[in-house]
């Protein structure tokens, strides 16, 4: 099983810049790709990207693509996601989740297995 914390979440305005963390702990040695997700309150948890453990080949959502970017270090066991040029519709908790196994899509909460307890990121307007 792989332990996930998330830090780096809190308050911007409209077309500012966070950082979110995503350290990650236990049999890190097991995992395929990192995701991360967003839920905001009254919506269902949504896709934002994924990055692979291995070659760091990313994909991302139309939402947020060119805005957002994910990268990893491998040797601290820590995911990034850079968030820029943020928009109010942006606001929601963020999740960082690991999957074990390869799979044909990895926009679906249900291809990881383990995830993180989320940080908030609210964007004002």
């Amino acid at each position: 099983q792989v332990q996930l914390v998330e830090s780096g979440g809190g308050l911007v305005q409209a077309g500012g810049s966070l950082r979110l963390s995503c350290a990650a702990s236990g049999r890190t040695f097991s995992t395929a790709a990192m995701g991360w997700f967003r839920q905001a309150p009254g919506k269902e948890r949504e896709f934002v990207g994924v990055i692979g453990w291995s070659l760091g080949i990313t994909s991302y959502a139309d939402s947020v693509r060119g805005r957002f970017t994910i990268s990893r270090d491998n040797a601290r066991n820590t995911v990034y996601l850079q968030m820029n040029s943020q928009k109010p519709e942006d606001t929601a908790v963020y999740y960082c989740a690991a999957a074990n196994n390869y799979r044909t899509t990895w926009a679906a909460p249900g291809a990881y297995d383990s995830w993180g307890q989320g940080t908030q990121v609210t964007v004002s307007s």
